[in-house]
């Protein structure tokens, strides 16, 4: 076999560290170019100038005779190092008695002819992305049999080929796999790779048990780049109304480019042309040229240093549309101004730009004073002041149709996105004056499938700056999203006197939009801590709500408070007060009810309103005591019971307890204060309950009953004079009592004429019928009659008595119970009396409408019998006797 006649070599390290030293080393060129796989022996002879040798061919056993050229045999420790393409051989020969020999061109061309059926067709570039290096290699003259392996070896150094020490070569490179992808050719890939080191490769070939290497290759990965081809060919219009070819990069390359456009005319013919190499990533076309059959493609190259061209990219054809619309697509926001060009090809031919109208959504046609006629074949519409597209459906965007004056349309269209950007920011600054939370919400439902909404910043150095556009060192802000769609920012630390300007960018695949910028000052929009030590109380003897607080901490400006407070109950109605400037912390607000328990909460906000207004602080209570003594004492009233044992009169006086806006705010004991007749006077007192029993021994008995609160006693006072004789004393001279319903009672009564000055009346009721207290109330004395409320049993009897009350004691009572039947008959009067006018206004109008209907019946019976007067058929016509005979 030719393959096992091929002597293995670089078999040891000592080997690589020789060629290192002493080969010429090649750098791999950025093309394609020959790799010989060559293993000299003693029995190999290579061509030099000194002499002829006999010798056989170093690849498959038998180069041939060279008898016109000198040739030198090769030992053990010598080798060759070649590195050949289609256009020039570079070899050099190494023998350890002598330097390096570099071959002449002349003796290149005697190597050049010898057989080279284990040369490899290789290439080798750095991908666009910079991540990996790709060597492919292809076996030109197979004559191998069996399967072969392909491993590509290489070695890294930072350092110069010359300065590289061979010892740190030695076990200190890294293997690559190289994958068959056809029978003949191998690939293969060097990772991570470190761009501006140099690496050492070889290629170890196995064959069965018989192992061949390469020559050493050289490389720099960043001068053999080959990127990736150009992306997205389209057509755009220029703000001169040119028309160009862009496209893109697939990657954002860290590194310039530079592009070559080619054309063809007819794809048939694949006959291509290039036109020019162009630095940026558009090239201007005629627009002559639209609507014809030309191709383009694009291919680009590193600018600086060597490199690759990339392939071509996918072929664009300038005639693919009838209707070309430049943008295709706008994003804007509300209220801005947009304009559309476009081409209208018809039949190949370009449509006059005169002869164009333009529709919105095939159903308005846009006025055509928002025309502008580029040149002859581009138009322009403008459409002014926009609304924000509410989604129909799947659809976010107008459709903008370029149609012929005759109104044939293109279902081809341009899509208009309008977007309200109009987000509002709002920013509050912490009570520690350290950090500054902006907040602010999107709607959803406005914003484009897929877009992203960032918050953007910059800082002036004191407050705020005129915000014409954005600058250029304005900053990224991480918010969070919340619930409902709301997002949270917070800086930290903040400068309280510089100006922070910020708006919400809103990125999407058609464009980016900014919101209306907005300026905050952190000193401006402090949220202080509430006020502590909040306490209320009502003041005694004043009674009015006295609150008091301590300023917050870190308040460096003036503030003013607003106080709530409310009556403590199940539902809270509440009732605010405002302080301007509060230098003692505290206030004193008049409250209607005084014993009732109050909940009171402060919170505070610049003086000058700037800011906001803290949160409310705590809620203080304030607690029921006695804040005056009683306004007035209790109303009583008294019974008179016989005691026949004794032989005496007993009073007993029962009232009913003070409500606490006359008790302020609590009764702990009553005194009950006796004067008799003989001005003897003494006091007694009730520490408990509502009634109180003595006997009456005297003719005349004055008795007062005064409440008592820890403040102290009432002053005024109600009095009830008790006497003997003024008890026979007759002045009600009737009492009639009439039921207006279950719960109301009406008392009416009749008075002697005066011989007594009456103080007022007292009356009493009760149920004869059950056995429960008797009930009271008293009147003033200018009345004579009263509204007595309470639940009544109408079928029940009830006593109804009438006391006057004179100055010198109680008089007598006038009594009744008869109400029920007295009510009954004056019911039934008074029902006789409204409904005898009735019946009586009833029969008038019957015989009323009586009449009229007698009337109207016979003007109706005789419409249609002549007048004899009138008709000379009629005269002499005994109408009477007609009327007989029917």
């Amino acid at each position: 076999m030719y393959w096992q006649k091929v002597l293995t070599v670089f078999l040891h390290l000592d080997f690589l560290q020789m060629a290192v030293a002493h080969c010429l080393v090649h750098h791999i060129p950025p093309w394609s170019f020959m790799l010989p796989c060559m293993s000299p022996n003693e029995t190999s002879i290579i061509p030099v100038p000194s002499g002829v040798v006999e010798t056989n061919s170093c690849l498959n056993g038998g180069c041939g005779m060279a008898d016109t050229n000198p040739m030198v045999g090769v030992t053990d420790q010598s080798f060759l190092c070649c590195l050949w393409n289609d256009i020039n051989i570079n070899c050099s020969l190494y023998k350890p008695s002598t330097e390096t020999k570099s071959f002449i061109s002349t003796e290149i061309s005697v190597l050049a002819s010898l057989h080279t059926d284990l040369s490899w067709n290789t290439e080798c570039w750095t991908k666009g992305d910079l991540e990996q290096l790709v060597c492919i290699l292809k076996l030109s003259k197979s004559h191998v049999n069996g399967d072969l392996k392909v491993h590509l070896l290489y070695a890294l150094s930072d350092l110069l080929l010359e300065d590289i020490p061979t010892s740190s070569l030695k076990g200190n490179y890294m293997v690559s796999h190289c994958a068959c992808k056809e029978h003949d050719k191998y690939e293969c890939h060097v990772p991570s790779l470190k761009l501006s080191y140099t690496y050492i490769l070889w290629l170890k070939i196995t064959n069965g048990a018989t192992t061949l290497q390469s020559p050493l290759l050289l490389v720099t990965p960043i001068n053999i780049v080959k990127p990736e081809p150009p992306l997205n060919l389209q057509l755009e219009m220029t703000d001169k109304w040119q028309v160009k070819i862009y496209w893109s990069s697939p990657v954002l390359p860290s590194y310039a480019l530079q592009y070559e456009v080619k054309f063809s005319v007819n794809s048939t013919q694949n006959t291509w042309q290039v036109v020019k190499t162009v630095l940026e990533n558009s090239l201007t076309i005629d627009d002559t040229l639209l609507g014809s059959s030309y191709l383009v493609q694009v291919r680009c190259k590193r600018l600086h240093g060597l490199g690759f061209w990339s392939e071509w990219s996918t072929s664009y054809s300038l005639n693919t549309e009838e209707v070309m619309y430049f943008p295709r697509k706008i994003l804007t926001s509300v209220g801005s101004n947009v304009s559309f060009h476009c081409i209208y090809i018809n039949k190949n031919q370009i449509v006059l730009s005169k002869k164009i109208v333009w529709w919105l959504n095939l159903a308005e046609e846009i006025p055509e004073s928002q025309y502008t006629l580029v040149n002859d074949h581009i138009s322009k519409v403008t459409l002014f002041n926009l609304n924000a597209i509410k989604p129909r459906g799947t659809f976010f965007y107008n459709a903008l149709y370029c149609c012929h004056q005759s109104r044939e349309c293109h279902h081809r269209y341009a899509e208009l996105y309008v977007v309200d950007v109009n987000i509002n920011i709002t920013c509050e600054t912490d009570g520690y004056l350290t950090k500054m939370t902006c907040r602010w919400s999107a709607n959803t439902i406005m914003l484009l499938m897929g877009s992203s909404l960032q918050l953007r910043y910059y800082r002036s150095s004191i407050y705020c700056s005129d915000f014409q556009s954005e600058p250029p060192k304005s900053e990224v802000k991480e918010c969070h999203l919340q619930g409902n769609h709301s997002y949270e920012c917070t800086f930290q630390p903040i400068f309280l006197l510089s100006g922070y300007t910020m708006w919400i960018e809103i990125k999407h695949l058609l464009g980016t939009l900014q919101s209306p910028p907005t300026c905050v000052i952190p000193a401006d929009v402090v949220k202080p801590f509430p006020p502590s030590s909040v306490k209320a109380e009502i003041t005694k003897n004043v009674g009015l709500l006295n609150v008091s607080w301590t300023n917050p901490a870190f308040a460096t400006i003036e503030l003013k408070f607003q106080i709530q407070y409310a009556v403590k109950r199940k539902e809270i109605t509440w009732e605010t007060y405002e302080v301007s400037k509060a230098p003692t912390k505290s206030v004193l607000i008049k409250v209607p009810d005084l014993c009732v328990v109050y909940i009171v909460q402060v919170r505070c906000i610049g003086v000058d309103g700037v800011g906001y207004w803290s949160d409310w602080s705590k809620s203080a209570f304030t607690v029921v005591k006695d804040v005056k003594a009683p306004l007035k004492g209790p109303e009583f009233w008294r019974i008179i019971t016989e005691d026949p044992i004794k032989k005496q009169k007993n009073i007993t006086l029962f009232w009913k307890p003070l409500i606490k806006n006359y008790s302020l705010c609590s009764v702990s004991r009553y005194m009950i204060e006796h004067r008799t007749s003989e001005n003897m006077t003494w006091s007694e007192y009730v520490d408990s309950g509502t009634t109180y029993t003595f006997p009456w021994t005297e003719q005349a008995h004055t008795i007062t009953i005064l409440a008592i609160n820890s403040v102290g006693a009432s002053l005024v006072n109600f009095y009830l004079p008790l006497s003997q004789q003024m008890s026979t004393v007759n002045m009600v001279q009737s009492l009639a009592a009439y039921p207006v319903n279950s719960s109301c009672v009406i008392l009416t009564w009749t008075l002697s004429p005066p011989t007594y000055m009456i103080k007022s009346f007292v009356i009493e009721w009760k149920n004869l019928n059950e056995e429960e207290g008797m009930k009271w109330m008293h009147l003033p004395p200018n009345i004579s009659k009263c509204y007595i409320y309470d639940h009544f049993i109408l079928i029940q009897k009830y006593q109804f008595s009438l006391y006057p009350i004179f100055p010198e004691g109680v008089g007598k009572p006038k009594t009744t119970d008869q109400f029920i039947k007295d009510e009954n008959e004056k019911q039934n009067n008074v029902g006789l009396y409204m409904i005898l006018p009735i019946v009586i206004l009833s029969s008038v109008l019957l015989l009323g409408m009586l009449l009229i209907s007698h009337q109207r019946m016979k003007k109706l019976f005789w419409e249609d019998v002549p007048n004899p007067k009138n008709c000379s058929w009629a005269q002499g016509v005994n109408f009477q006797k007609r009327m007989d005979i029917l």
